[in-house]
This record gives structure tokens, sequence and C-alpha cells, in this order.
């Protein structure tokens, strides 16, 4: 096993927490927060969004083809602050212990180019990563290798010598694929745990009060 010497980290729900209904609960009514949200393929739109469309012609899209849902898009750009709901639990230490042990950290996230200024107010670790190669600023989002390929490329890094950490099992599986040592996410605990077992010892978690 070579040495582990970078974490990648994967940031929506990994070191931020994200909600999309909170930009919407409250604001509209509930049948039209389904409509967006549920009803209609908000995964796959969002997505392309993270993959460089810009929110302008997203909006012109479902102006021409689903107008009823124009409100409901507007209301979720203008308040997309809302729906960062914290630091998720854990990791800032584990960001803070990884960086004290010497590894270099890194960020490869889906994300908007014109909302991500948003994410490090929210979870100020992501302030200790040394870059964080964003999907839309690049055009192209997980699981897509190009931007696996882009990180390595870019910073230089090993993925033989990288652990790679997502909550998603697709772009685990993309990494794997790309020779990245990959981590589901499931919690700073677990996560504390697999790096261990590569040999990464952060220690344990300070007490919660």
């Amino acid at each position: 096993m070579h040495e582990i010497d970078t974490l990648v980290l994967d940031l929506g729900d990994v070191l931020v927490r994200w909600d999309p209904r909170r930009a919407l609960v409250g604001r509209l009514p509930d049948d039209e927060v389904r409509a967006f949200l549920d009803d209609f393929d908000f995964r796959t739109f969002n997505v392309t969004q993270d993959a460089g469309r810009s929110w302008a012609d997203g909006r012109a899209l479902l102006q021409a083809t689903e107008p009823h849902l124009v409100p409901a898009m507007d209301l979720f750009v203008e308040h997309f602050a809302d729906t960062l709901v914290g630091p998720v639990p854990g990791m800032a230490d584990l960001v803070q212990d990884a960086a004290d042990a010497g590894l270099r950290l890194l960020g490869l996230s889906n994300w908007s180019a014109e909302t991500f200024h948003l994410a490090e107010p929210v979870a100020p670790a992501i302030g200790l990563l040394e870059d964080v190669v964003v999907s839309g600023r690049e055009g192209v989002a997980k699981p897509d290798p190009r931007i696996f390929a882009l990180l390595v490329s870019r910073h230089g890094v090993d993925p033989s010598r990288a652990v790679f950490v997502d909550d998603s099992p697709a772009n685990v599986a993309a990494a794997r694929s790309c020779g990245f040592d990959a981590v589901l996410f499931t919690s700073a605990q677990h996560l504390r745990a697999e790096l261990d077992a590569r040999g990464v010892a952060l220690g344990s978690p300070p007490p919660t009060s």
C-alpha cells in the first residue's frame, strides 16, 4: 500500500450540509415545492447547473419548457444561502487534524460557479484546503473522469497516494476507476477510522460539549 499524502474532499454533505428545500419552504405552497424538487427532475437540472450552465440559461430553459417552475427556480437561486445548513458535524476538527498531520488537502466539488462563494462562510474549514476544483468553473462535473484527470494534472496529485472522499457512491466508484483510494462518506468518525486503517492516524476527535 502506498503512503497517503493527499486528502481530496467533496464539499456538499461532506464539509457543508445542504438542503435545497430550505430555499423554498415557507416561501411557496407545499405543492409548488414538491412540483419543483420532487415531481420535476430537479437532480438532473441541478447537476447541469453544477457542470457549468448559468442560472440565466437554466431559467431560459425552464421558461421554454416548464414555465410554471420559473418562480420556484428564482426563489431557489435568490435564497440559495439558506440551503447551506451548516458544517457537517466533526469535519472541521478532522480537516484541522489532517492539516496538522501534514496531509495535503484539496477539494473536488460539484457546485455552481455562481453560488460557490457562499460555501466557505458556512463551513470555514473549506478555507484550510489548498484549492477546490469547482465543477461549475470547469464545465465538467463528477462522476465524469475528466474532472478527476483535471485535479491530477493541475495539482500534481498521485492518485495512488490520495484518498478521495464523497457522499455519492457514483462519484466514489468513478474516483476508484481513476486510480484513487476512495471512501464513501457517512460521518466524520467513520472517515477517521478509514484514514486510520490506511496509516493516517489523526487521533480521536475532541469531546463534544
